[in-house]
């Protein structure tokens, strides 16, 4: 298969499966004004109620999705705390997972590098789909070159094929939107000079590892070419 239809592939199951998360709550603020339609004021809180709740979830998955997905996300002036307020909406609605980490603290690397908190949101986003009981997820560093990302809980698991959905072993055309979201998470984490792996897998624990090296080398060569060019300028 060539290079553009291996993109194709991988696209057209991406938006798939972002279509198929966000359908399910605005279906639901259908559902919400359909029923203080029909049955007017008698069931004004529930609908509105059903509106709300729903909405809520629609706009906490697309921010979720348009860090970690879309060119906004490598805007420098996002940070770590700002990761923590949208992966904590995006995990509100269904209450089973909390996240216990300091965005204001040691997460490794120093200084951050360019798409750090876009990379650190789709590897938050892999360890949410490890806990299908829910439990918590946590960030720590990993030496000056990576962060450790962690999730714990009953049940914590590695879906079958994931590893080799992130290492890209898997043709895309055996990709389904199951597996596309690791998959385009380490097409996006190459591109930035990152590395996101599975470290360990125990009962009720899984660590994923974001190495960070080739982005902060790259982020210096480029400090290096600025300082360059304003010295001859």
């Amino acid at each position: 298969m060539s290079d553009n239809k291996h993109t194709a592939a991988v696209l057209e199951l991406l938006a798939s499966r972002i279509c198929h998360d966000i359908i399910s709550p605005v279906g639901a603020i259908n559902n919400g004004i359909e029923l203080m339609q029909e049955m007017g004021a008698d069931a004004m809180d529930d609908g509105l109620e059903l509106v709300a709740y729903s909405a809520n979830q629609s706009a906490a998955k697309l921010a979720a999705f348009r860090l970690a997905y879309g060119a906004g996300g490598k805007d420098p002036n996002i940070k770590p705390e700002d990761v923590q307020k949208i992966f904590g909406e995006l995990i509100r609605a269904e209450g089973k997972i909390s996240q216990t980490w300091d965005p204001y603290g040691n997460l490794g690397p120093k200084p951050l590098p360019l798409g750090y908190c876009k990379m650190l949101m789709c590897a938050m986003m892999l360890a949410m789909e490890c806990l299908p009981k829910g439990g918590y997820i946590s960030v720590r560093p990993a030496g000056d070159s990576a962060s450790t990302i962690i999730a714990e809980g009953d049940g914590a698991t590695v879906r079958a094929q994931v590893e080799e959905a992130l290492e890209q072993k898997l043709d895309p055309e055996d990709l389904d939107p199951r597996l596309v979201h690791p998959y385009a998470i380490s097409v996006l984490a190459d591109s930035y000079g990152f590395k996101i792996s599975i470290k360990s897998q125990a009962e009720g624990r899984i660590e994923f590892t974001m190495d960070c090296a080739e982005a902060m080398a790259d982020n210096n060569s480029d400090e290096s070419e600025e300082s360059i060019g304003s010295a001859h300028g």
